[in-house]
Order: C-alpha cells, then sequence, then structure tokens
C-alpha cells in the first residue's frame, strides 16, 4: 500500500519540497492529488536525507501546502510503446494528443542509457535527405548525429520538415521495402502553435505522416515537460529500431529551448551556476541524449540523430552549440547571409562539416567519384571568398580573368546547388551530375583535386 504525504514544506515554481519521507529513489514517479484539480504527475529530482525535492509536470497552479496529497510511485517515469506509435503524436511525457486513445501492453523506462562503445558498430551506409548541399557536401551517415546550427529567424523549421519528408536510406539498406523499414521520430520542444502546426500539416500533406511519431512540448506548457520530451522520443527511437529492426531518424528541435528548461530548473533548485547561469552539468545532460545515437553490433536498427539548435544572436561560442559540437560529429551550419540573398536552404557549407562522411560515400555507397567531387567543389568555393574579398577592395573589373570565373563559378554554385528551395527533392546521381556541372565553369587546370581518369569520365567542358 503506497503511503500519502499530506503537506508540502514548500512550492517553487516547478517544483514542491517535501520532508519526513521514507525510502525515496532519485527520478522516482510520483502521483500527486489536489482538491478539485484532476490528479498531476511529479518527479523525484533531488533528495537530502529524508527531504524530497519533486518536479511537478504540468503546472503548479492551485497547489498549496495543504490540499494536496503525494504518493510515490516506487517507479521512475514509464511510456508504453507499441509500433502503433508511428502516425500518432504525444505530448512530452508520451500522453497522445491527436485525439485517439493509445493501449500497449509494455512500458519502457525513458531513462535509457548511452550506448556502450564496446558494443557499437561503426557508422557506414549514408541516409539521402535529397538536400544537395547535405547529401553532397557533408553527407548524413546512418548512425551518425549530425547536428543543425541555426539562430532566429532563419528557416531551420522547413528544413526539419523537409528532411523529414524527403529523408530515406538506400534501396539496398532497406530490405523489402524502403517504407517500412525506416521512420522518423520527431522531438519538439518548446515550439509555438503554429509551429506544432506547420509540422504537422507539411507531414500530412506530404504522406509521411505515418512513418512519423512526434513527441510535442509546446511553449506554453510546464518546462518540466521539455526536459521528457527528448527522452521520451529516444525511448520510442530505441524500442523501434532495437526490437523491430527498423532504422529510425531522430529529429529534435529546438536543443537551445531544452537547455533554457534546463536552467530554469537548475535556477530553481539553487544550484550553482556555470557558464552563462547553466547548470555546470550541461555538457554529461546533452551527452547522455546524444550517446543514445548509433549502430549496435549484431543489430539490425539504428538510430541516427539530427539535433537543431538555435545560437543566441549568431554566437557559435555560446554553450549550447560549443558543447554540442564537442559531442556530435560535425555540424551543418544555416548562414543569415545567403538567407538574406534568398537563397534556401542557407547552408554555409564551410565552416559546415560531417566528420563520418568520408567512410559512408565513394564507391559502393554513392558513387565512385564522390570524394573527389566533393573536396574539389569545397575547394574551388573557398577560393570564391578569397577573390569576393579582393574584389571588394580593388573592385570586380581589375581581378584576373581566372578570378573572374571563380566568382562565375560562386554565383552558379549558389543560386544552382545551394539555393533548391523547400520543395525540391535531388537524388545523389543528380546531385553530383549537379556539381559536375559547376565545375565546368572552372577551366581544367584549375581541378587538382581530381582524379584525371574521374575528369575524363565526367567533366563535360
Amino acid at each position: 500500500m503506497k503511503i500519502k504525504y499530506l503537506k508540502l514544506d514548500k512550492i517553487d515554481g516547478p517544483l514542491i519540497m517535501l520532508s519526513g519521507v521514507k525510502h525515496a529513489t532519485y527520478d522516482e514517479i510520483v502521483d500527486i492529488e489536489v482538491a478539485g484539480q484532476k490528479p498531476k504527475k511529479g518527479r523525484v529530482v533531488q533528495i537530502d536525507r529524508d527531504k524530497v525535492i519533486i518536479q511537478v509536470f504540468e503546472s503548479t497552479t492551485g497547489i498549496s501546502l495543504t490540499n494536496s496529497s503525494v504518493a510515490f510511485s516506487g517507479k521512475p517515469m514509464q511510456i508504453p510503446l507499441s509500433k502503433d506509435i508511428l502516425g500518432r503524436v504525444f505530448n512530452g511525457i508520451g500522453e497522445p494528443i491527436d485525439g485517439a486513445g493509445f493501449y500497449a501492453e509494455n512500458k519502457y523506462e525513458i531513462g535509457g542509457r548511452p550506448i556502450n562503445p564496446v558494443g557499437r558498430k561503426y557508422p557506414r551506409n549514408y541516409i539521402q535527405t535529397g538536400i544537395s548541399s547535405i547529401d553532397g557536401l557533408t553527407t548524413l551517415i546512418r548512425g551518425q548525429k549530425l547536428p543543425i546550427f541555426s539562430g532566429d529567424g532563419l528557416p531551420h523549421n522547413q528544413l526539419a520538415a523537409q528532411i523529414v519528408k524527403q529523408a530515406k536510406i538506400a534501396e539496398a539498406d532497406a530490405g523489402n521495402s524502403n517504407t517500412e523499414n525506416f521512420a522518423i521520430v520527431f522531438a519538439a520542444m518548446g515550439i509555438k502553435h503554429d509551429e506544432a502546426e506547420y509540422f504537422k500539416k507539411q507531414f500530412e500533406l506530404s504522406g509521411v505522416s505515418s512513418r512519423v511519431v512526434m513527441y510535442v512540448n509546446l511553449a506554453d506548457e510546464p518546462i518540466v515537460e521539455r526536459i521528457t520530451t527528448p527522452r521520451c522520443a529516444l525511448t520510442a527511437a530505441e524500442y523501434l529500431a532495437f526490437e523491430h529492426d527498423m532504422h529510425i531518424l531522430v529529429i529534435m528541435t529546438n536543443m537551445t529551448s531544452y537547455c533554457e528548461a534546463l536552467r530554469e530548473i537548475s535556477s530553481a533548485r539553487e544550484e550553482v551556476p556555470s557558464r552563462k547561469g547553466y547548470p555546470g552539468y550541461l555538457y554529461s545532460d546533452l551527452a547522455s541524449l546524444y550517446e543514445r545515437a548509433g549502430m549496435i553490433k549484431n543489430a539490425k536498427g539504428s538510430i541516427t540523430q539530427i539535433p537543431i539548435l538555435t545560437m543566441p544572436n549568431d554566437d557559435i561560442a555560446h554553450p549550447v552549440p560549443d558543447l554540442t559540437g564537442f559531442i556530435t560529429e560535425g555540424q551543418i551550419i544555416l548562414s543569415r547571409e545567403l538567407f538574406q540573398k534568398n537563397i534556401n536552404p542557407p547552408i554555409n557549407i564551410l565552416p559546415s562539416l560531417s566528420r563520418l562522411m568520408k567512410d559512408g560515400i565513394g564507391e559502393g555507397y554513392t558513387r565512385e567519384d564522390h570524394p573527389d567531387v566533393a573536396n574539389q567543389v569545397f575547394s574551388a568555393y573557398s577560393h570564391v571568398k578569397d577573390v569576393r574579398a579582393l574584389a571588394q577592395v580593388i573592385g570586380e573589373d581589375d581581378i584576373s580573368e581566372i578570378d573572374r570565373k571563380y566568382m562565375e563559378f560562386g554565383r552558379q554554385f549558389e543560386q544552382k546547388l545551394l539555393n533548391q528551395g523547400f520543395d525540391t527533392n535531388r537524388n545523389i546521381e543528380q546531385t553530383l551530375n549537379l556539381m559536375w556541372e559547376l565545375l565546368t565553369v572552372l577551366p581544367k587546370e584549375e581541378l587538382n583535386r581530381l582524379n584525371p581518369e574521374l575528369i575524363q569520365k565526367y567533366y563535360k567542358g
């Protein structure tokens, strides 16, 4: 029989404090009954001898020190899961919010654990997003963690929706059916109501909603729920990947909202703040999420992650992008300069990087020319930046003929390859052919990073 504690010591924002508690455990779920209100749930986040601090899911509005009772469940937070979650929408604590009921016999703890490095399998095959700047130059590898660094006002939501609509794995990796073996788990934290509706509408119109499961925490919902949203999503991803042998792409937006919720709760708990007020354990907390991606030896499924975060004031040295960059395997960076030129998606390829790209492209994966042509395009576009800086000083009329060709290459690269819009879906062949087409703007002598045999086969200049 559960013991009910009838008197609270203190209420502070989303936290309630109790004393005289026996046998409580960290992360344990509690049931809170409030007079005149529907029951609430909470989670134990701090224990000091017989004193306990509980995070309340939902709001603490209406709770007083004497009108509520607290019962400890003896279990950590669990969510029900079955393959029927595909096509459904849940809130940040795993409850359905799409108007239909949901029942599953098995429940799973959302805590999870990072994949043991000894049991990891090295990622190899790529995931095609249909976006040339990603597939061609910062290729997403199955089992990778590849974040998108954005800024306020940049179209990261449109980019996320485009990836969900277009992403697929190679036919050879998908078994009999590309769609049956591949699914997307979408976690949204602290987004506005119109953004949530945008995502739902985009997935429905494109016909992909049946292979997407959404976990949504809205901006006006409790910040405590924001902390559990990505954990519910990753638990669902692990279930589908390792119990149903599926390849799962997890998209999490916005990780900055998640970190700000962590900071707010840390402040309420009166913890000593670290850089910019974030808790000192921000790195390990983010790692506990990011490291749940990957592939396991002897398991057929995989989990790939694309966390999306906004950089306050476009500052890449801000703690959230800074720590994320340490944990993940590269980054895709959106550029405000390109966005202002009406180039969409505005991906700045020069500071963007996919550290696992080299092992998942080339012959047997994408095409034999992919590594070399990607290197050549990077090199050429990097030179474009130098030429543009020179032209600003001496004027475009006074630069050399070869520099003019690089200026033209830069213009065509941005307009033809980067500026593909949010509705164009290109396969890897189309992307690579377009990269070769752009290189024909330059004379053969400038293509010093390409094998002569590849130039003879693909260069049409």
